[in-house]
Parts: C-alpha cells; structure tokens; sequence
C-alpha cells in the first residue's frame, strides 16, 4: 500500500454559519465515514486544524494570519493508505466534506517508507 494525504478545503466556519441540526448530521456523517474507513485500515492519521497559524515570507517576513483564499482555509488533513491513486480519490470521495462546499486534494506522499 503506498500512503496519501487528503488535504480538505472549505469556507471558514465563522463566515459561513450553519444550523445547530445540520452540523449534528455532519458531525454524525464524519463519525460514521471514520468508522467505515478506520476498520478498514485506510486511516492513518490526520487532524483538524485550527485557525491560529503563521505564514512566514521568503524575505523572513511572519505574518500572523493563515493561508485563505477568499474565506477558503484548509481545515484539515488526513493520512491514508491505498493501492493507488484511483484508490485513494474514491475514499476521500465519499467523504462529508461536501456537505458545506468544502473539497478535498489527496495527493500521494513523495517518500515512501
């Protein structure tokens, strides 16, 4: 199996408000996409992040923000294992990250061990 990150793009959750009962279901659907992927040993880490970073410039210059395009973040990432390519898209394709116009990149990590 040759490893894969699935980097998830989406608005930012302050600008784009949703209703208590549809971040329930999205919650929920999340819980049960890490389940069905987890007992199938497709997951191997991964994290939200939050919304504190710094971009540090070539000239040395910090600046105390994250990257966005737009009100576009990167929200998370995930680590997965799969045959191949193919394989790694239709995982991250079933995930919920649509739900709120998010998206996702899966890209194959250059380093295998």
């Amino acid at each position: 199996m040759k490893n894969y990150i699935v980097l998830f793009r989406e608005p930012d959750g302050r600008v784009d408000e949703h209703q208590d009962e549809a971040v329930k279901v999205h919650q929920e659907n999340w819980a049960a996409w890490f389940k069905q992927w987890g007992a199938a040993g497709k997951l191997a880490g991964g994290s939200g992040l939050t919304l504190e970073g710094r971009i540090i410039k070539e000239n040395g210059n910090i600046i105390t923000d994250i990257h966005r395009v737009g009100t576009e973040i990167i929200g998370g990432y995930l680590l997965l294992k799969a045959d191949n390519l193919d394989e790694a898209t239709q995982i991250a394709a079933s995930c919920p990250i649509y739900e709120f116009g998010g998206y996702a990149e899966v890209r194959e990590l250059q380093n295998q061990s």
